[in-house]
This record gives structure tokens, C-alpha cells and sequence, in this order.
């Protein structure tokens, strides 16, 4: 899906924040871009998470633009196929403008968020350690699944002990050197591992052979760039069957308005 072509395309292309559907106000005064890639197959998801469910003032900006929107404070790579994920998953999106932008971004201490593809890209471009795989059992993954925060953060402050979101993916191993986990594990910037409904990590609600268990991690200087392999987008209302994806984009909308302090995350919960 390509929202940001078609009509009003040009108009979204240069980044222009898109109206409401409603009459809600926008939360925190932050202002969410939405990077849009040819392949891309979830912006649609996020862009109505973060306009119609929290209320965020949302742009989408083509993968061609090569600067974020004026005072972007969240950058949302949403997932898909990204240029179709031809060489690896990610690898093109990686070398593209707009990304040279988000790293920009990121280095000033901006919040970025990489959800499936969106991950993926951001490890290949060096924002997050490690890589995302093929699946171990080599089959692609599309149903429900459990993960728990593994330490606090700003995408992560106040959320369940377990949330259910889902998955489709077939490149969601997450693997990393040895010094690259330790180095994780250092600043507890591991953020999410998959469990069982109970909570309990292990290799049974492991979906995809990911080291550790590992989900989601965190990077950058503050811990403001986040990825994931689960949607929290495609969760995030009741009427979706379960609205836990939510608990993530009110948790960075409240580090947004407190200022979240770079000494203070990475905290156990």
C-alpha cells in the first residue's frame, strides 16, 4: 500500500501533516513522521495508530525526501518489503536519503521507531547492533505471540508484564556477536523478548529462533531509537481483538512530555 501516492500524494511527499479524522486533539504537541518505502505494506496501520488512536500530528514522507518534516519529534519506519527487500532485508532502505535524515535525527537524541521491516532496516543502517535473520525453522510467521519487557524505556516505561501482539515476518531471528549482547546487556538496552501468556521466556514461545528470546532492543544515545519485530500498530484497539500495541506509543508520547532523561532509562522495571 502506498498512501503517500495518489491523491494529495505530491502534498504528503513534502511532508505535510495529514487532518485528523476526527475532532481529536493531538497528544504532547509531538509530531510523528511516517517514512514511506515502495514495498512498504503497514504505514497505513501506523499512520491511523498514531493520528486516530493516540492522537498524534502525523506527516508521511517518501522514501525520495531527503529531510524530515519541521520539528519531527518521532520518526515510525513501518514495516513491509522495502524496495522490495531485495540483497537482505533492509539493505537498499538503508542507503536511501531519508535515512541518512533519521540517523540525523537519531543522533540529536530524536525518537525513532523500527517495527518488522522497520527493524530491519535500522539495524542495517547502523542504528541498532545486531541483524535480523531468516527464521530458524525457515518458515514465514503470521499469528499472535507473547513478549515482556525486558527493561524499562522510553518506548517501554509502564507496560504489562505481558503483551500480546502479532507477528508476519519470515526474517525475525534477531542474532548478535557475543560482544554485541553483552554490550546489550550492559546498558539493559534489551527491551522486549517473546514468552508464553504466563511471562516465562524459553525456547517453547520462541518464534523464530531470535538469541535469547530477544524482540525489541534499544539504541542511540538515550535509548530514543527503538525496534521491534511485533506490530504494535496492528493491536492497538479494542476492537482489534486486543489494544496492548497501544501501551508502546502512550509510553513515548509520556517520555516526550516529561523530556525523559538519558541517565535515567535503561532502568530494570
Amino acid at each position: 500500500m502506498d498512501t503517500a501516492r495518489g491523491s494529495g500524494g505530491r502534498e504528503r511527499e513534502r511532508g505535510r501533516g495529514l487532518p485528523p479524522t476526527g475532532s481529536m486533539r493531538y497528544s504532547a504537541a509531538m509530531h510523528a513522521a511516517v517514512v514511506v518505502f515502495p514495498g512498504s505494506n503497514a504505514d497505513a496501520e501506523m499512520i491511523h495508530t498514531l493520528r486516530d488512536v493516540v492522537g498524534v500530528r502525523t506527516s508521511v514522507v517518501w522514501h525520495r525526501e531527503t529531510e524530515l518534516p519541521p520539528e519531527t519529534d518521532l520518526v515510525a519506519i513501518p514495516g513491509g518489503f522495502a524496495y522490495g527487500d531485495y540483497l537482505r532485508c533492509g539493505a537498499i532502505a538503508a542507503a536511501s536519503e531519508i535515512v541518512r535524515a533519521v540517523r540525523r535525527h537519531a543522533e540529536r537524541g530524536g525518537w525513532v521507531l523500527g517495527v518488522c521491516n522497520g527493524f530491519q532496516v535500522l539495524t542495517e543502517a547502523g542504528l541498532l547492533p545486531g541483524a535480523l535473520t531468516r527464521n530458524a525453522h525457515l518458515r514465514f510467521e503470521c499469528r499472535d505471540i507473547f513478549v515482556t519487557p525486558s527493561n524499562e524505556g522510553p518506548f517501554t516505561r509502564g507496560l504489562p508484564r505481558v503483551l500480546r501482539l502479532p507477528i508476519a515476518h519470515a526474517e525475525g531471528r534477531y542474532q548478535a556477536s557475543p560482544s554485541a549482547l553483552s554490550e546489550l546487556a550492559a546498558k539493559r538496552a534489551v527491551a522486549l523478548r517473546y514468552c508464553d501468556e504466563a511471562g516465562q521466556v524459553g525456547e517453547a514461545a520462541n518464534p523464530n529462533g531470535s538469541v535469547d528470546g530477544i524482540a525489541g532492543v534499544y539504541g542511540g544515545p538515550r535509548h530514543n531509537v527503538f525496534g521491534l519485530m511485533p506490530h504494535p500498530e496492528r493491536m492497538s484497539e479494542a476492537l482489534l481483538g486486543c489494544a496492548d500495541g497501544r501501551t508502546l506509543f502512550e509510553s513515548v508520547i509520556a517520555s516526550h512530555a516529561a523530556g525523559a532523561p538519558a541517565m535515567e532509562l535503561g532502568s530494570a522495571p
